[in-house]
């Protein structure tokens, strides 16, 4: 270990090195099967240790959660343009999307996640509250798009929780329940280009030219 590793970095090496320990054993084990213990003996501390940074399993896998939302943050999405196609801004928003649910760090936290939220209401009710919290960005866009008159939405929330409908169906669902590899950059494409023109073709708003 680098002498020259100030007690914060050492700190924060320990705890980054028991997150990693937990993530894996939580995906080994699952939840209720996992134990402070394994946890400590896997990433080479003391339990002590692993308590002095967690008060308790909860908060530890609590702590995983938010490293799942962040990673689903995969910065600014694209906004609502009025001089722009609709088709190529859907196309973006959800080219975005899938290359996050392609990643498979994610899709693991992702099983560990809703294996213990089964077993768990409350842990279920908070994982689809955070869920529906990184799916705005559609929602938001949805909503600006109908306010513009550009699309036919009477309920923003309820068709952008369709358009998520689509592309999970292909490109996370299967991984994450039935260990289907991730989506090709090439079906990738299919996914988003066929969801964005069935999403359009029931929303969008054309129109009617003047005889």
């Amino acid at each position: 270990m680098n002498s020259n590793a100030t007690p914060q970095r050492l700190t924060d090496r320990k705890r980054a090195a028991i997150v990693e320990a937990a993530v894996d054993e939580f995906i080994a084990a699952g939840y209720d099967a996992t134990s402070m213990d394994r946890i400590a003996a896997r990433a080479g501390v003391s339990k002590r240790t692993v308590y002095n940074h967690f008060e308790s399993k909860e908060a530890l896998f609590a702590a995983i959660l938010h490293r799942l939302w962040d990673a689903s943050d995969a910065g600014d999405a694209p906004a609502y343009s009025a001089d722009e196609p609709l088709r190529a801004q859907l196309l973006a928003l959800l080219t975005r999307k899938l290359r996050l649910m392609n990643d498979e760090a994610f899709l693991s936290l992702a099983r560990v996640a809703i294996a213990a939220g089964i077993h768990s209401p409350e842990r279920a009710r908070d994982m689809v509250a955070r869920i529906g919290e990184r799916e705005e960005d559609v929602t938001l866009w949805i909503r600006k798009a109908a306010a513009d008159g550009r699309l036919a939405v009477a309920d923003p929330v309820f068709a952008g929780q369709q358009l998520h409908g689509i592309v999970k169906g292909f490109a996370f669902w299967p991984q994450v329940t039935m260990g289907q590899p991730p989506l090709t950059k090439a079906e990738q494409k299919k996914v988003a280009e066929t969801a964005a023109d069935m999403f359009l073709a029931r929303y969008e708003h054309v129109p009617t030219r003047k005889r």
